[in-house]
C-alpha cells in the first residue's frame, strides 16, 4: 500500500489495507508474467478485479497505472551448484515438514522429537517455530487476516530458501488458512513438502494454555484461531 484516498476530499493518506469501498494505491506482484496496458491507454488491457479463490466471489478491483521497471531488468541469476549437489554433501534428502494446529495443539514440541532424531542421525535440520520468527523476520506483522497471510508467505519462502540450501527443514506454524498452506506447497518441487496437521481438540489445547485462550473468549485477543478466527 502507497496511500489511501479520501472519496470526498481526494486527499491522500497512509494506510496499511483497504476496507469496503475503501480506494487505494499500491504496488502488486504477481506470480506469473502479465500482459498490461495502462488503464489511461487501454481500459480493456488496464483494468482488473481480484477473486477469492476459495470462496470465488469477487473482493476488489483496480486500474493499472503503469508497469513497475524493476519487472523488466531482474533476472534468474544462474548458479552452479544445484539443490541436489548441497544435500548430497549432507548426505540427506532435503525436504520441509510443515506442522500446523490449534495454538497449544503441541506442534513445536512434537516438531522439536525429529529434529532431535535427526541430529542424532547427523543430518542437518533446522526448525522455524511461530513465536521464534516473530521475534525477528516478522516482528512487523499482527494478528489480523491479512497479517497472518503475510506471516507464512514469508516463512515459506524462507523455508523454501533453507531447503535450496540443501536443509531437512521443519516448521511450526497455526498456519489456519488451506489458501496459504496451499502457496507454501506450491513453492517447493514434487515430493519435497509434508504438511503434517497435529489434531487436538480444541477443549484439550484450552486446557493446555487457559490463560492464551481465556483472553481471547473475553475478546481481549482478537483473530485467535478456533475461537474468533476460523
Amino acid at each position: 500500500m502507497k496511500y489511501k484516498v479520501d472519496v470526498d476530499t481526494l486527499g491522500r493518506g497512509a494506510a496499511s489495507k483497504l476496507g469496503l469501498n475503501d480506494i487505494g494505491f499500491c504496488s502488486i506482484t504477481t506470480t506469473k508474467p502479465l500482459v498490461i496496458d495502462p488503464c489511461a491507454d487501454n481500459r480493456d488491457m488496464g483494468g482488473f478485479i481480484v477473486i477469492d479463490r476459495a470462496s470465488n466471489a469477487t473482493v476488489g478491483a483496480g486500474m493499472i497505472s503503469f508497469a513497475l521497471h524493476r519487472a523488466h531488468n531482474i533476472h534468474w541469476q544462474s548458479i552452479n551448484i544445484s539443490k541436489r549437489q548441497r544435500a548430497d554433501i549432507k548426505g540427506q534428502r532435503a525436504c520441509c515438514l510443515w506442522f500446523t494446529g490449534l495454538s497449544g495443539s503441541g506442534k513445536s514440541t512434537i516438531a522439536n522429537l525429529p529434529e532431535k532424531r535427526l541430529h542424532d542421525l547427523g543430518k542437518h535440520t533446522y526448525i522455524l517455530d511461530d513465536d521464534n520468527v516473530r521475534h525477528g523476520l516478522n516482528r512487523d506483522l499482527g494478528f489480523t487476516d491479512a497479517d497472518r497471510v503475510e506471516n507464512i508467505c514469508r516463512t515459506a519462502e524462507v523455508a523454501r530458501l533453507m531447503v535450496d540450501a540443501g536443509l531437512i527443514t521443519i516448521v511450526a506454524f497455526i498456519s489456519p488458512f488451506r489458501a496459504e498452506r496451499q502457496f507454501a506447497l506450491e513453492r517447493f518441487d514434487v515430493g519435497e513438502f509434508f504438511e503434517v496437521f497435529v489434531d487436538a481438540p480444541l477443549q484439550v489445547c484450552e486446557a493446555r494454555d487457559p490463560k492464551d485462550y481465556a483472553h481471547a473468549r473475553l475478546g481481549e485477543v482478537m483473530n485467535f484461531t478456533g475461537i474468533s478466527s476460523p
